[in-house]
């Protein structure tokens, strides 16, 4: 915990020791810059900047009032839409939109401009899964047929301890016609090769494909072979490309898999999680200095290339480090090299977050957000003056997603923030680049705008539905009882908003420049509904989306061979754009009535949700992990889980739906069975064993009732506060 008494004063500001230790022993050393230099340089960042943070604060509460005293006007009587899209112009909530333009970002890497392909996004306070998602730059496409229910476990195709040559058969009969829709030989297929060769014509390197019966054949685009490898005088590796991802087969005659190929194949490794975020937001749980410390040191570990994570596993000790490049020999002989890891993004907290890591001195807390921009940016300058043996950005940018904004004067005030922090740090002008997530209403319904104010450093746009629904029930909380969560997801509004973030994207000429992006898939274990409904998103014309794991991104990736992305977002270009109406069309019950046993069902999943995220995050500190559902099926889970369904409960109490005793009385159920869930962890403690003691139980009742007084319906006062708590009790 932050001890309020132990600290470094600069200037103005009161710095936690153990934060201030670290950035002047850590962080500072390489950068050519001084620690206290830093800090007083962020003392006048906080002092001018840290006022219009707290008004922008202000006028969310300020709107809000207004839109529940209108709702409350006009609950019992009929909606007009075109009245109500007047009203949020005229307390502008709602904003005119402005001339056409094209956003100016320029000098970014290739990962977020012109590759599609899949996103991970990892926490940062775990450096296992923080290297774990870093490297799954690459991933086996046989590893992740083989482990997943892409591949069915029928009778004899067993998932075991040892490798099932059956199963392994049937991944290898998938693979190969992956490879012949993705790179195709002149003639026939890749089952029937025997061997490969290279031939050399003119100084060229070609690939040659010999079939069983003698004949050969090459690809039927030469062009697609880009490098290999060889060991000793064996072809040991072949490099392809397609829609500008990679594809290496690798050959091992001797290797159990490849002895079982006729060509020796063992492997086929597809270039997978191209970018990464890595969060220091809504999947970690940091509720002071000392938890900031380890988020920002694994930060630092990646920037300078030092982070190593030591675990056990199957009975053995590992340690991970970050991958070094991958080289080949390219089609002339010349060295080839191509980076073994994802293109790092980093995730701060949004601006209604606030610190005591670090005070003024009048003992205020600072907005948390200035402290992640300045720190995180501080330590990336390693990667910028290339202090570590790998680098991340190519261009020397750093890129900075930014959660929770609300409209287009936030984004502003964002970039304004970016823009004291590189002259602070001695950074050439739009070094920061932002990515804006469209999760929140009025950010929605303003996109236009919202990219303008950042028109020479977007890099990222995208959408997500548990975040954007939380902020959807809470501004209209008063308006009347939503409809249940599921059916939510096919209302008129949300299918709006999907396609309207692509139609402003395109429309601001994000595609070759940015990233248009698409939400998680939550169940890492069904891969195979993902495999086929995920690749709707690049349909859709996003060019990025969410996967829960670095075996998801491969199978992901494949989604990305399958379609172009540059050309749908080509065909889009004209399209009627989604209508503002339908975004502003309330998800309410209206004259519709529930049955008891609609309700009940709701109420218990919902309940059975945050109880199985609460756990963890306040009982353990762990800010996302896979949580059973109510139906034991696993879930990634972060704060966002918490938001929709807490105001969802908290909308359904105000209206009369459900009774405070009621979900007293479902939490208390459902507490019995999130216990029985967590039973085989030896860090767990029981809820149901004294409801009244257990700090989880009771945070997750605050979150509902007291949802409907926390600003935008967010989670983290209670979490933070709760936690804060339990660390006290330890």
């Amino acid at each position: 915990m932050t001890d309020p008494n132990d600290r470094i004063t600069v200037g103005n500001l009161r710095i936690d020791r153990t934060l201030y230790e670290f950035v002047r022993d850590e962080m500072a050393q390489g950068t050519g810059l001084q620690a206290d230099d830093v800090w007083a340089s962020f003392d006048e960042i906080v002092a001018d900047l840290a006022p219009r943070n707290r008004a922008l604060l202000d006028q969310r509460d300020c709107l809000q009032e207004k839109l529940d005293s209108w709702h409350r006007a006009r609950v019992a009587g009929p909606f007009d839409e075109e009245e109500y899209r007047a009203f949020l112009l005229s307390i502008g909530y709602l904003v005119s939109e402005g001339d056409d333009f094209q956003i100016a970002t320029d000098s970014v890497d290739r990962e977020i401009s012109l590759v599609a392909g899949p996103q991970l996004v990892v926490p940062v306070d775990n450096p296992r899964y923080a290297l774990n998602a870093t490297n799954a730059r690459w991933g086996s496409l046989y590893d992740a047929l083989y482990g997943t229910d892409v591949i069915p476990e029928e009778e004899g195709s067993e998932i075991g301890t040892s490798y099932n040559q059956v199963r392994g058969e049937y991944v290898v009969a998938k693979t190969e016609k992956f490879l012949d829709a993705t790179v195709p030989l002149s003639e026939r297929s890749y089952s029937e090769v025997i061997a490969f060769k290279l031939n050399k014509l003119h100084g060229i390197c070609n690939l040659t494909c010999v079939f069983g019966d003698g004949v050969e054949t090459g690809l039927a685009d030469e062009s697609q072979f880009v490098g290999h490898d060889v060991a000793g005088e064996r072809l040991s590796v072949i490099l392809l490309r397609h829609n500008e991802l990679h594809i290496e087969i690798q050959i091992d005659p001797s290797h159990i898999v490849g002895a079982a190929h006729p060509a020796g194949v063992k492997d086929v490794l597809l270039e997978s999680a191209i970018t990464t975020i890595q969060d220091f937001e809504d999947s970690i749980s940091a509720v002071d200095a000392a938890d900031k410390v380890v988020a920002y040191r694994n930060w630092l570990g990646i920037m300078n290339g030092t982070l190593e994570a030591t675990f056990v596993k199957n009975g053995s000790q590992m340690t991970r480090k970050l991958a070094a490049d991958r080289t080949y020999c390219d089609r002339q002989g010349d060295e080839l090299k191509l980076s073994a890891r994802s293109l790092l993004l980093v995730r701060n907290v949004g601006i209604h977050m606030y610190t005591d890591a670090v005070v003024t001195a009048e003992a205020e807390d600072i907005p948390e957000g200035f402290l992640d921009a300045m720190l995180t940016v501080f330590a990336a300058m390693h990667d910028l003056k290339r202090l570590s043996s790998v680098s991340n950005s190519c261009f020397g940018n750093v890129y900075i997603v930014k959660p929770k904004l609300h409209g287009p004067d936030e984004v502003a005030a964002t970039v304004e923030l970016f823009e004291r922090i590189e002259l602070a740090l001695g950074l050439p002008a739009r070094t920061i680049k932002i990515g804006i997530m469209d999760e929140e209403r009025r950010t929605t319904v303003n996109l236009k705008e919202c990219i303008r104010a950042a028109r020479d450093r977007a890099i990222f746009i995208n959408t997500g539905f548990l975040d954007r629904t939380g902020d959807e029930i809470h501004t209209s909380m008063e308006a009347g009882p939503m409809i249940p969560k599921p059916e939510i997801k096919l209302s008129p509004w949300i299918l709006a908003y999907e396609d309207w973030n692509v139609d402003i994207g395109i429309e601001c000429g994000l595609p070759g420049r940015a990233q248009i992006g698409k939400g998680m898939w939550a169940a890492p274990d069904e891969m195979a509904e993902m495999v086929e409904t995920k690749v709707q998103h690049p349909r859709a014309g996003a060019n990025t989306a969410w996967v829960p794991s670095p075996t998801a991104a491969t199978l992901h990736a494949m989604h990305y061979h399958e379609v172009v992305v540059s050309e749908v977002q080509e065909q889009l270009i004209g399209r009627e754009r989604a209508e503002l109406n339908d975004i502003l069309t309330l998800p309410l019950l209206r004259d519709r009535e529930l049955k008891k046993d609609e309700i009940q069902a709701e109420l218990d999943n919902n309940a059975q949700g945050i109880l199985g995220y609460v756990v963890r995050w306040v009982g353990q500190g762990v800010g996302c992990s896979k949580v059973p559902d109510i139906n034991d099926i696993g879930l990634m889970e972060d704060r966002a889980t918490l938001r929709i369904s807490s105001q969802h409960i908290a909308n359904w109490v105000h209206h009369g739906i459900v009774t405070e005793d009621q979900v007293i009385e479902t939490f208390q159920k459902m507490a019995a069975i999130v216990d029985e869930q967590n039973a085989g962890d030896p860090n767990y403690t029981s809820m149901a064993a004294n409801f009244d003691h257990s700090i989880e139980f009771q945070a997750s009742l605050d979150l509902v009732f007291d949802g409907r007084e926390e600003s935008n319906g967010y989670t983290e006062h209670v979490l933070h506060s709760r936690r804060r708590e339990m660390k006290a009790r330890s």
